[in-house]
């Protein structure tokens, strides 16, 4: 999905604020998968899984493929991830904490899952000035957003970036 970025609606907004809906797209990102293929993924209930499938839908971050017949001829709806919460900005604050916490589990999540020794990162205390942090934050998105576009046939990889006023005295 290209599109210029733009600001959430309120039900947009809720519906990116829940770790497992963020989980969920990821996992549609790249291969469209069943609800019963999700569940088995993050070990959860389909029943429940779908709910967050459905909210997902509803509000244009998953879209269902065609219909297909399963190993028994069960009909199965694979989901594929549209990218749209890639052009999304989060502005309202209280729906902001929401969606932070929720990137913050997620990762938090999948870490988890793969183990923490197979995690590479770093933390840096800086200090910048408003249009040096604009600077920053606009690198950054550049940066990932020309891996993102490449479409690689490499191996998933997860990224997780985070940018917070320090509150240590200055």
């Amino acid at each position: 999905m290209e599109s210029e970025r733009r600001e959430a609606t309120d039900e947009e907004a809720r519906a990116i604020a829940s770790p497992l809906r963020l989980r969920i797209l990821r996992l549609c990102l790249d291969t469209p998968l069943t609800n019963k293929q999700i569940a088995q993924a993050l070990g959860r209930d389909p029943a429940s899984v779908l709910h967050h499938v459905r909210k997902l839908v509803n509000t244009g971050f998953l879209v269902a493929e065609g219909e297909r017949r399963g190993a028994r001829g069960a009909r199965e709806v694979p989901y594929r991830a549209t990218g749209k919460s890639w052009v999304m900005d989060v502005v309202d604050p209280e729906q902001g904490r929401a969606q932070a916490n929720a990137l913050v589990a997620a990762f938090v999540e999948d870490a988890s899952r793969v183990g923490f020794d197979q995690v590479d990162g770093t933390r840096a205390g800086l200090r910048l000035t408003a249009d040096e942090r604009e600077e920053l934050g606009n690198r950054l998105y550049e940066l990932v957003e020309e891996f993102r576009k490449r479409r690689s046939d490499g191996e998933p990889w997860s990224l997780f970036i985070g940018l917070h006023r320090d509150d240590r005295p200055v």
